[in-house]
């Protein structure tokens, strides 16, 4: 008996898809695959989700049906593969579309020197020739305009083509806005999670960000209602997760790792970056002590097979910087600057690798 396409379609269309009344043919569930070596047929069925309570039955329907109308003598058994579409975040179309890359950073809890990595990062880039803006997303602990200098800033509206848009507070080459210009800065943020939500949204889509190469989130810590927001709203290029050696920390993060890497999340995980990874003594430079641990980050990221993108110490001078609104990394011959430049490197270089994943047919360049 000679077999061909035809023949397995026909039979295909003998099966009805419970979901909605429709035979698979009609249905469009019959990928554009069909092989068939000799006796062996194979081809893919098209399920509209991963979780669709009929995928088992269908198919052992498609293989009954192939049996029953082309020959009892097909082999069919486990040769139909179940495809679903690719899952990806619910994101408004090009919400910003002059931003190249949205950048995650993150941590699963507090302490951890989330914002302090996402300051410098952002001077580190923008020192860099990268056009760069920072989100303040930690709506309830904001911290970026304490590390810029500029507590009281209050950002106006400009008009752009024909819209009123929030006008950034610019430091160190970087584009800035936070709830914190926003709010009183002793008061506490008493909000639920979707006023939170709609706040974020706002700035995110009413601010005046321009051409970007990078757009920076400084995430609030842990899983929140924000966290989805931001992944529903935006197309992320990637995340970067913030740990410090500390298995509490590491716990956390593995979490957070896991939230991205979610098939209803599907955002990549770029790297991870260890930060407080020992303490050296402004007297003692060459001295390293593993206060924390050692090496946690790095163990993690290759148990995980994420890239460890940085290990930053714990030096007082980075700690002064922030408080005095001058960022480490904006010191440039000084050590502590030297980590975040070879950060923002590693940062850089994982965006490209990310991008040409992407577009494997087109080498990723960043305007500088």
């Amino acid at each position: 008996m000679t077999l061909y396409p035809n023949l397995i379609l026909e039979a295909l269309s003998k099966v009805r898809y419970p979901g909605n009344g429709q035979n698979l043919v009609e249905a469009g569930m019959v990928e554009d695959d069909i092989r068939i070596e000799g006796n062996k047929v194979s081809f893919s069925l098209i399920f509209d989700k991963p979780n669709s309570p009929f995928i088992k039955s269908v198919v052992k329907a498609a293989e009954a049906a192939i049996l029953a109308y082309v020959g009892e003598d097909v082999d069919i058994k486990g040769n139909i593969a179940v495809k679903v579409p690719e899952l990806q975040p619910k994101v408004e179309a090009k919400l910003l579309p002059e931003v190249k890359n949205v950048v995650a950073i993150f941590s699963g809890k507090g302490g951890v020197g989330k914002s302090t990595v996402s300051a410098n990062l952002a001077v580190a880039l923008a020192q860099a020739g990268y056009k760069v803006g920072l989100l303040d997303a930690d709506i309830f602990g904001p911290s970026a305009p304490i590390m810029f200098g500029c507590e009281d800033a209050r950002p106006v509206l400009e008009e752009v083509d024909g819209r009123e848009l929030i006008a950034p507070i610019e430091r160190h080459g970087v584009k800035l806005l936070s709830m914190g210009f926003f709010v009183d800065k002793n008061s506490p943020v008493l909000w639920r999670g979707s006023m939170a939500s709609n706040a974020l949204k706002q700035l995110l889509s009413e601010g005046n960000w321009g051409e970007l190469d990078y757009l920076l989130l400084d995430m609030p810590p842990g899983t929140s209602d924000i966290h989805l927001t931001l992944v529903q709203t935006l197309g992320l290029t990637g995340a970067l997760v913030v740990t410090t050696p500390q298995q509490v920390a590491l716990a956390d993060a593995i979490k957070g790792i896991g939230m991205f890497l979610d098939e209803k999340i599907g955002v990549p995980v770029l790297g991870l970056v260890e930060n407080m990874a020992w303490f050296t003594p402004a007297e003692l430079p060459q001295n390293k002590y593993y206060i924390f641990g050692k090496d946690g980050g790095r163990q993690l990221a290759a148990e995980l097979g994420i890239p460890l993108l940085g290990q930053i110490p714990l030096v007082q001078s980075i700690c002064e910087s922030g408080d005095s609104g001058a960022p480490a990394a904006t010191h440039e011959g000084s050590l502590t600057g030297a980590f975040f430049r070879q950060l923002a490197q590693n940062v850089a270089e994982a965006v490209e690798r990310r991008n040409a994943e992407l577009d494997p047919t087109k080498k990723v360049e960043i305007t500088k």
